[in-house]
């Protein structure tokens, strides 16, 4: 049996198939959900040591570290290198940030394709308001730790 170039077969076998295609895709979305969130976290504190640096007189001795590696340098070497590597993190984000809409583009048209609809567990949904009685019995109400 030949797969399509993507690693996808063009018309899975059967409902399985079809159900291991879509896991494998959804599995795809959350690795790049997570990757952006990752990276977005680095440019977070990459904007919070240049703004942290920035005002500081050029000269200043500071620390960086590179791959692993503890150096001193000044802020004037820094600053620019921070600031690259910051351009570079925000190009990164965008990319995937494309990738993700084009990734929920094709699941949406897989979707489609075999009429696949998320359940929303409406069964676990009814099952719990039923329990919702039982489900306070683990809330204290008092003040810790008794004494008797």
């Amino acid at each position: 049996m030949a797969s399509g170039a993507e690693g996808v077969p063009k018309e899975p076998v059967n409902e399985q198939a079809v159900a291991n295609i879509y896991a494998a895709m959804r599995s795809e979305l959350n690795q790049i959900y997570s990757k952006i969130t990752e990276l977005e976290m680095e440019v977070s504190e990459h904007s919070l040591v240049v703004n942290a640096i920035q005002p500081l007189e050029p000269s200043r001795r500071c620390y960086r570290m590179i791959g692993g590696v503890l150096v001193e340098r000044t802020i004037k070497e820094v600053l620019p290198a921070v600031l690259r590597n910051k351009d570079g993190l925000d190009e990164i984000v965008a990319r995937l940030n494309e990738a993700l809409e084009k990734k929920k583009k094709e699941i949406a048209d897989f979707e489609t394709k075999y009429k696949i609809r998320i359940r929303k567990a409406d069964a676990e949904v009814k099952d719990e308001s039923g329990k919702k009685e039982g489900s306070a019995q683990g809330v204290l109400v008092g003040p810790a730790g008794g004494s008797e």
